[in-house]
């Protein structure tokens, strides 16, 4: 098993990367990382077209995994949505809302991380402050400075909890 790490900016060569590695006998993952496009950027042609869409299959061993922190992979402007109807009762969204759309739908799997309650968004913090063996861990005034992270960064999440903690324990252990 081989992992390629493909930079959205060279996604325009895919069908290069894929040709080249297509009849190895290795297993590949392609990966890409906080992938978004802006609008009229060709590469996400190219990769739309290696996921489903080409008269080209992708090799049996590969696999293209990306992360993003968008659903819809381009932006969508209020003047695209113009373009929807209603169908008996049935939003219908116009073509290049469609367009945009059908990239994200090619991914056979969507993991979505919403966010959470203040008491699961403390025991996260709990949790990272004993990995790093924060003193005192989570006493009152770690809990309420935990919470004005959370508010002044308008998320209650993992990645929120993760950060607040490793910042909280660095400024103990600096005092220490």
């Amino acid at each position: 098993m081989r992992i390629v790490e493909v930079d959205r900016n060279d996604l325009i060569d895919l069908p290069d990367v894929l040709d080249r590695i297509a009849h190895r006998r290795e297993r590949f993952v392609l990966f890409s990382d906080d992938l978004s496009f802006e609008a009229g950027d060709p590469s996400y042609k190219a990769l739309k077209a290696a996921l489903d869409g080409s008269v080209y299959a992708p090799p049996d061993n590969v696999l293209i995994y990306a992360t993003s922190n968008r659903r819809h992979l381009m932006p969508e402007y209020l003047s695209e949505n113009l373009d929807a109807r209603a169908v008996d009762s049935e939003i219908h969204h116009g073509e290049s809302v469609e367009e945009k759309i059908s990239l994200s739908e090619r991914f056979g799997l969507w993991l979505s991380f919403h966010p959470f309650n203040q008491d699961r968004y403390l025991d996260i913090v709990a949790y990272w402050l004993a990995r790093f063996e924060a003193p005192d861990g989570l006493d009152e005034a770690c809990r309420a400075e935990a919470l004005r992270w959370a508010l002044m960064r308008g998320s209650r999440s993992g990645r929120s909890a993760y950060q607040f903690a490793r910042d909280w324990a660095g400024r103990r252990r600096l005092a220490e």
